[in-house]
């Protein structure tokens, strides 16, 4: 799903892709595991928006069909296969990405030019975010900046407004080059709007023809984690002990629903909950949560069952009102 300017990659686009071998690639003789892998990166990448897989999701896939090492993948590589063989790896490769971007997913903006277009084809908007870019600029106040600032211009801009990083999009330094901005020469304001005007329409030009996708650095908690750890009875259980210790070691004092609370904001966010310090919509969410307790359970001594049980239903709540409105946070801060 969209959120203006940004995309949430969370496995339902992958889910919607074909699973299956074409037919013209059923021989057995051409269908290596080499064919296999490079027909799911080029599935996978297809129908999650031309985004090239992040190492991490890679290793999962690989280790969903039993290629826990490098070595295993080099034999893999050079394994013939059947058609149905090859479909069935086909599918747990595609199928373990998909599993892993619902618990952890990824946000991505679709570089496609369409942004600058926007501000490009409003005089005045254009006018004031190129005031605003050489005032910044211009540091020393002078008036004047030189030819080579576009450049520093194109990174203050960002992906906030279309704008690719030079790492991710080298084709910006020869836009820059052909369009002469470059150089120590010096530039009024206007002068300076005049030169950075041609080279953000040729930018948004080449990105329409050829959009780029950019990984954020937003993470998204939406309750799917904490979800499948309140189905592991024995991770659960674990939890409850380490909480009943802590309520034996000294924070006797705390109620049970206290020392759950002081427990999941030092804990949570292994846990599958967002960093208690991450954001203000953080702290909301343990306050919704936990004035949802109902006021019998703040007894200073509760059993252990009854404790494991508090625990659920605390865990649970999260996991709904997770899924209803994730959380996101800046993994920057």
């Amino acid at each position: 799903m969209s959120d203006g300017a940004l995309t949430i990659v969370d496995g339902t686009q992958l889910r919607a892709a074909d699973l299956t071998v074409v037919a013209a690639e059923d021989d057995a003789d051409l269908m290596t595991g080499a064919k296999v892998l490079e027909l799911a990166e080029s599935r996978a990448s297809t129908a999650l928006f031309g985004l090239s897989l992040p190492q991490t999701l890679k290793s999962s896939a690989l280790q969903s069909i039993n290629l826990n090492h490098e070595d295993d993948v080099v034999s893999f590589r050079q394994t013939h296969l059947s058609s149905d063989q090859a479909s069935l790896k086909l599918n747990r490769y595609l199928t373990a990405i998909a599993d892993q971007l619902k618990d952890d997913p990824l946000v991505i903006s679709i570089l496609d030019g369409n942004i600058l277009r926007l501000f490009l084809d409003d005089e005045d908007d254009f006018a004031m975010i190129a005031e605003d870019l050489f005032t910044d600029l211009d540091a020393e106040d002078k008036g004047k900046i030189s030819k080579n600032e576009i450049r520093n211009a194109l990174v203050h801009m960002g992906v906030e407004m279309g704008v690719p990083s030079f790492s991710e999009f080298p084709l910006l330094n020869d836009i820059l080059r052909k369009h002469g901005a470059e150089g120590e020469e010096e530039l009024g304001q206007a002068q300076f709007a005049q030169l950075l005007q041609p080279v953000l329409q040729e930018l948004a030009e080449v990105l329409a023809e050829k959009p780029i996708v950019v990984i954020q650095n937003i993470k998204v908690i939406n309750g799917s984690k904490l979800k499948k750890l309140l189905d592991d009875k024995k991770e659960l259980n674990n939890i409850v002990d380490k909480i009943w210790e802590e309520k034996h070691s000294g924070k006797e004092g705390l109620a049970s629903v206290e020392l759950i609370r002081g427990f999941l904001e030092r804990n949570g966010t292994g846990l599958g909950l967002p960093p208690s310090e991450a954001n203000e919509a953080v702290g909301l969410l343990y306050d919704a949560v936990f004035a949802d307790v109902k006021d019998g359970k703040i007894a200073m001594e509760v059993e252990k069952d009854e404790l494991g049980k508090l625990v659920k239903e605390i865990l649970n709540k999260f996991a709904e009102l997770l899924e209803a409105n994730p959380v996101f946070h800046d993994t920057n801060h």
